[in-house]
């Protein structure tokens, strides 16, 4: 792989130590890979951010790292979420053993310089790239909505590697960076409308079948953001989709040549029937609804208050979102109206990364095809996946 004189000096540690650890991780990536060279990018996601995913050995070499002093992010750099809420994880019950360790984590990556906005959807609070711009992002459904949806371009990068490129301000140049791996290999028409968790069945579905690859989808209704993110999510958690293209909705849509693509595939009600079903795992009481995976948009957060308004809910309700987020939903009067209905808009976390399965609870209600993917395996608790106003119950 080509370096220039700087980032080979870079790599001889010239610049520091932290800058020569992160150039080493870039370097050998692009080795595998088979890189021609480093790009500038203009943003990064680091995931990697739980104490329940990366415990003790993570903390320590995220300290070790920033205590060295040498490198801090040079890019407009945000976190993944954590695994509680920062600020009031003793009110919402986390235990406190792990709430402690967890805002240690989040500190120690402040100090190398990475925003501490701790959600998974950074393009609703200000990490946001403009079309065409290479980047560095790692969260699963976020690097599906920012190559899709957006139009930048991110290989789906593992937490040090996003860490490493946030500080050097620099990733590989390999992958769906380049023009000819963003091209679809897989048809799929649908020709049913999809509304709700439609999506995130749809996108279970193809996910297992296309695996890594870039899906084209014919739908028969318009998608809205919120409809994408969770069509995006659903296809990089039951497989590893990076980009997906909808015909007349995504900005590279066009730049598929869609008459010669061999692989079709034809989606109708039954199919998506039938897996929302198979992603239930029981019939027994929800304990706690859990909305937000991905984190919530203001205008999920508001459709739920729509529902909740002037009831009381019989069940646990958390809503996952960013702080960002909430700060509007108070502003707005949804927050209030959750709360007095006996839910909680939660900040940072989501039900996959969280230590849920410490709390009490045994069945999530879900309508996110993610959570209903991670949580079984994750979190050893079952789930009931269904739309927003079947799973809340009201006294």
């Amino acid at each position: 792989m080509f370096l220039t004189k700087k980032e080979q000096e870079m790599c001889d540690g010239e610049y520091g130590e932290t800058i020569r650890k992160s150039m080493d991780i870039l370097v050998a990536l692009g080795d595998i890979y088979g890189a021609s060279k480093l790009v500038d990018i203009t943003s990064a996601q680091v995931s990697g951010v739980s104490y329940k995913t990366i415990g003790e050995a993570g903390l320590e070499y995220l300290q070790d790292l920033a205590k060295d002093g040498s490198g801090k992010a040079t890019i407009n750099a945000s976190l993944n979420p954590p695994g509680t809420d920062l600020d009031n994880w003793k009110e919402l019950g986390f235990p406190e053993y792990f709430a402690v360790k967890q805002n240690e984590i989040v500190d120690a990556y402040a100090d190398l310089g990475i925003a501490k906005t701790c959600t998974c959807t950074p393009y609703l609070v200000g990490n946001v790239p403009r079309f065409r711009d290479h980047v560095s992002w790692s969260e699963s459904s976020a690097v599906a909505y920012v190559n899709s949806v957006i139009g930048a371009r991110t290989n789906r990068e593992g937490g040090p590697a996003a860490l490493a490129a946030a500080i050097v301000g620099k990733t590989p140049l390999y992958g769906f960076h380049l023009d000819e791996n963003r091209k679809a290999n897989l048809v799929v028409n649908v020709s049913t409308e999809l509304k709700g968790a439609d999506y995130g069945a749809l996108g279970y579905i193809i996910g297992k079948v296309v695996g890594g690859g870039v899906p084209y989808f014919k739908l028969e209704n318009t998608p809205n953001n919120n409809n994408l993110k969770t069509l995006g999510a659903a296809l990089a958690s039951s497989g590893s989709v990076a980009l997906y293209h909808v015909e007349d909705v995504t900005p590279e849509f066009g730049t598929n040549n869609v008459e010669e693509i061999e692989d079709i595939m034809f989606i109708t009600d039954k199919e998506i029937a039938e897996t929302r079903q198979n992603l239930t795992t029981t019939d027994k009481e929800i304990d706690l609804v859990c909305l937000g995976c991905p984190h919530a948009s203001l205008e999920e957060i508001k459709e739920v208050a729509q529902v909740v308004q002037g009831k009381t809910i019989k069940n646990k309700l958390w809503i996952c979102t960013s702080v960002s987020v909430k700060a509007t939903a108070d502003r707005m009067g949804y927050t209030q109206i959750i709360e007095a209905a006996g839910g909680n808009i939660v900040c940072d976390t989501c039900m996959v990364v969280a230590p849920i399965e410490e709390m009490g609870f045994e069945v999530i209600g879900v309508n996110s095809a993610k959570a209903a993917n991670y949580v079984p395996s994750m979190c050893g608790l079952d789930v009931v996946y269904d739309d927003v106003e079947n799973l809340i119950h009201f006294e």
